[in-house]
């Protein structure tokens, strides 16, 4: 009894998982994913190390063997780690929201820093800095509410029988510029040691990050990734477009609407524990396109990738130069290259 030619199309896969609930996987995503996840460990590892008080990669490993002595425990758990778990964290948060958005509108170039949400999140925090103090939790939600009305706001002038791509970027950069506008306004109008605090923060910085800050974001990048990954099938049909995905039952509109609140929350999220740290989530889903080889933009890998890029800039501009300066300082260096090379590939085709 002869058999069917197994008929393979560029890319071998593997399925993950039982017939009722399973995923199917490229080979090379995960040799990528792979690699991504050994330079993760690797990176932490030396940001665990690497410091005023210096310790051997035995020492480390030894503090979460339960067996660190003298100070390394405290140096490694309390002051290193949250730093290190926040970048790798709100890394994933920021990439994962740029992949959204960048699906939604088709377009490589729309990003949260871009489209204005971290311009709106940076507008709550001053407001609130300027009108109610400058405590943490008031810091916190006021940069959250600042992106979720930008977010709102670009999302309802932009959307006209559905979210076409050129119009959302357009809408987003309009009000990115407004609001930039008013962000330097009102920096001009608070105190000098206010405004110092303010712009240190809104540079971008994991200076300063505590457990209890790591834990509650962590916990809240946690359910909206599940969720991204329960959305994540809608996003592959919205790729064929909007009268094919809808041709096949889905319905474009209520899942572009959820994409961009998943996409808002995250970028909110992170943006209020560390400033709007740029060109994370522009970069990352496209490297991980291009180096896993997929017609759509990978959430997993757009994750890891995101976290490894903001723990290396962080290491960068922590210990590699010879000033300290924010991390959000060495992405806006790193991804305004790749914006100029992704603009030129752009302007090529």
């Amino acid at each position: 009894m002869s058999t069917i030619p197994r008929v393979e199309f560029g890319h071998r896969r593997h399925r993950i998982g039982t017939a009722g609930m399973h995923a199917i996987l490229r080979t090379r995503s995960l040799l990528v994913g792979a690699g991504v996840v050994a330079a993760l460990v690797v990176t932490s590892v030396l940001s665990l190390m690497t410091g005023d008080f210096s310790l051997e990669a035995g020492e480390v490993i030894a503090v979460f063997r339960g067996a660190g002595e003298g100070l390394a425990p405290t140096v490694v758990l309390e002051w290193r780690l949250p730093r290190v778990l926040a970048a790798v964290v709100l890394g994933a948060a920021l990439a994962v929201s740029g992949a959204l958005f960048q699906t939604l509108t088709r377009n490589p170039l729309a990003s949260p820093d871009i489209l204005g949400l971290s311009s709106g999140a940076f507008t709550g925090m001053l407001l609130t800095v300027l009108l109610l103090g400058t405590s943490w939790l008031l810091v916190t939600a006021g940069s959250v509410l600042g992106g979720a009305v930008a977010g709102a706001l670009i999302y309802l002038l932009a959307l006209r029988d559905g979210i076409e791509g050129f119009r959302f970027i357009v809408v987003g950069i309009a009000i990115s510029a407004m609001l930039a506008s008013a962000n330097t306004w009102m920096l001009l109008q608070i105190e000098v040691e206010t405004a110092m605090f303010a712009s240190a923060w809104g540079a971008g910085s994991l200076n300063g990050v505590t457990g209890p800050q790591v834990l509650g974001a962590g916990v809240c990048v946690a359910v909206l990734l599940a969720a991204c990954a329960v959305l994540a099938p809608g996003l592959r049909q919205l790729d064929l477009g909007d009268d094919a995905a809808a041709a096949l039952g889905l319905r474009p509109g209520r899942v572009q609407a959820t994409a961009v609140l998943l996409g808002v929350a995250l970028v909110c999220v992170a943006t209020a524990v560390v400033g709007p740290v740029a060109f994370i989530a522009l970069a990352a889903p496209q490297i991980a396109r291009r180096a896993a080889g997929t017609p759509y933009l990978p959430l997993t890998l757009s994750a890891l990738l995101g976290g490894w890029l903001l723990l290396v800039s962080d290491f960068v501009a922590q210990h590699l130069l010879p000033v300290t300066l924010p991390a959000g300082v060495v992405t806006v260096v790193l991804g305004g290259a790749f914006l100029v090379w992704m603009i030129v590939r752009e302007l090529r085709r």
